[in-house]
């Protein structure tokens, strides 16, 4: 039988109290946000602690939230730092969302983490707490540029080495940056900046009021 969420989200906040910035409970499995400053010690507890017992990582990602519209809960359980800008809802640009689940107790659970710093997002790696964790992040560094530091071997995993740039990143062009081709006179594979012209695929938007039901739609 599956563990008590109401007995998890009281476990959570009588060990972790402030170092928690939000709980969230939806689709019956609790998403909480750890402060960054205590990333380290809350996951070595809920791996450790006899009333967790988290001990397999099942997934770890990135998470860009530059176009974000609105809180990432419907009741605003995150708290924003107090320097950050009134008209972003969130913490941070910059998120990873790591995916825990307890074989012991029979429970899941989903912990995010904001890095601070939107320029230059850096994130202490778990790989100590749990090893899957390696290339889980070096995935979400590829992708999204996000450092993990005290990882032993941090480098692209899914683009080529002479990529330019994050391609998840909200502000990447569809067209990238770089473009490879072979060089018949050099006789290897070179990079180049991208020769192609930047797309746009924003689906277009009808804001004419009744716009399916004029007569030059033949509804009138």
């Amino acid at each position: 039988m599956a563990a008590d969420l109401g007995a998890l989200r009281t476990n959570l906040a009588s060990l972790f109290g402030d170092k928690l910035a939000g709980v969230e409970e939806a689709l019956e499995e609790l998403t909480v946000v750890v402060k960054a400053a205590f990333m380290l010690e809350v996951m070595t507890q809920l791996r450790d602690a006899a009333e967790f017992h988290f001990e397999q990582l099942i997934d770890l990602c990135g998470v860009d939230y530059s176009t974000y519209g609105s809180d990432v809960s419907e009741g605003g359980a995150y708290l924003r730092s107090e320097d950050a800008p009134a008209t972003s809802p969130l913490p941070s640009r910059f998120a990873v969302v790591y995916n825990l689940l307890s074989v012991k107790n029979n429970t899941r659970i989903r912990v995010r983490i904001f890095a601070e710093d939107e320029d230059f997002p850096v994130l202490p790696s778990v790989i100590d707490i749990w090893p899957s964790a390696n290339w889980y992040e070096r995935e979400a560094f590829d992708l999204f540029g996000i450092v993990f530091t005290g990882h032993p071997d941090l480098r692209r995993i899914l683009t080529d080495y002479g990529f330019v740039g994050n391609p998840f990143r909200k502000d990447f062009p569809l067209s990238g940056n770089v473009e490879m081709r072979y060089d018949p006179e050099q006789q290897r594979v070179i990079y180049q900046p991208v020769s192609i012209e930047p797309r746009e695929v924003t689906p277009r938007i009808v804001r004419e009021e009744k716009y399916a039901t004029g007569p030059e739609r033949g509804n009138g």
